[in-house]
């Protein structure tokens, strides 16, 4: 029973970051209704860099910050650079950028910062597993941060006028105009939030699995299967739907298919929703008059 439950807290600290990715999925999917395959590496680069501040003296959460003011201008910079230009472009144009934006990224973020692994540090430090043997400090310090992450995004979309404005860009870029919406800028800032929420799934996982230009390519994979689960088109989802896939591939890792094939849960669970429930569980469900 111990067991069990260790690896369920274990599931829900995971799940934060799978959480954090899934959204930052569906903020770009809903300004832009194709998904960001880059995001991961996106994420990588910011660790990298978030290493790189630490390692020149930064205090942690000095270079924490930074970092996210980095993540966020380098995510604006990618919208105002390469995607509006195709931003009227046919589906494959995008997939086509995407995919050159993984490749590019991380084969960039390797001939900078080396392909070999490195330990990233993280603040939250103690002797031993807390509660009882349950969780351990990191676990702990990275599922509240993430927490803390993603309210601050519900109350920034919900309770002020920018944010109100950004989802109003997402939905119905053509009424968000007619009232004085700047739709392109609010495309520029959504893909910076995106890309400084990645940038904390980035910093809150290194720790744990060491850091490397391919360090987030499973989890991408996780927080995509999160994304479909919840509902592509529904934040909210897609953060409910990220903890779900962190608790249910831990426990499936530790009881079912071992540690060797937990990736195939992720698989499982795309094309289980592809078939059965496209639209996720709180995703909307939209018809066409034909």
């Amino acid at each position: 029973m111990e067991g069990f439950a260790h690896q369920l807290v274990a599931g829900i600290a995971t799940g934060g970051i799978y959480a954090s990715v899934a959204l930052a999925l569906v903020m770009i999917y809903q300004a832009t209704h194709h998904v960001n395959f880059a995001q991961g590496e996106m994420a990588t680069l910011s660790t990298f860099i978030a290493l790189t501040m630490i390692q020149a003296g930064l205090p942690y959460w000095v270079a924490f910050f930074a970092t996210l003011v980095v993540s966020f201008i380098i995510g604006a910079l990618v919208e105002r650079i390469l995607m509006r230009p195709v931003q009227n472009a046919p589906v494959l144009t995008h997939v086509g950028v995407f995919i050159g934006m993984l490749l590019i990224i991380s084969n960039a973020t390797g001939w900078v910062f080396g392909h070999t692994t490195k330990a990233f540090p993280t603040p939250f430090q103690s002797d031993g597993l807390l509660f009882g043997g349950l969780v351990s400090a990191h676990e702990l310090g990275s599922t509240a941060v993430t927490l803390a992450v993603l309210l601050l995004v519900y109350l920034f979309f919900a309770h002020t006028s920018l944010g109100l404005a950004m989802r109003a860009a997402a939905y119905n870029p053509r009424s968000a105009r007619l009232v004085g919406i700047r739709v392109g800028w609010m495309l520029a800032l959504g893909w910076g939030l995106a890309a400084a929420i990645g940038s904390v799934a980035g910093m809150m996982v290194a720790p744990a699995v060491f850091l490397d230009p391919n360090m987030m390519l499973g989890i991408l994979l996780y927080a995509f299967a999160g994304a479909l689960l919840g509902g592509i088109d529904n934040p909210t989802g897609a953060v409910v739907g990220g903890f779900a896939v962190g608790v249910l591939e831990n426990l499936a890792g530790a009881y079912v298919v071992g540690t060797e094939l937990k990736l195939t849960v992720a698989l499982i669970i795309i094309i289980g929703v592809l078939v059965v429930r496209p639209s996720g569980l709180f995703g909307r469900v939209v018809f066409s008059r034909v």
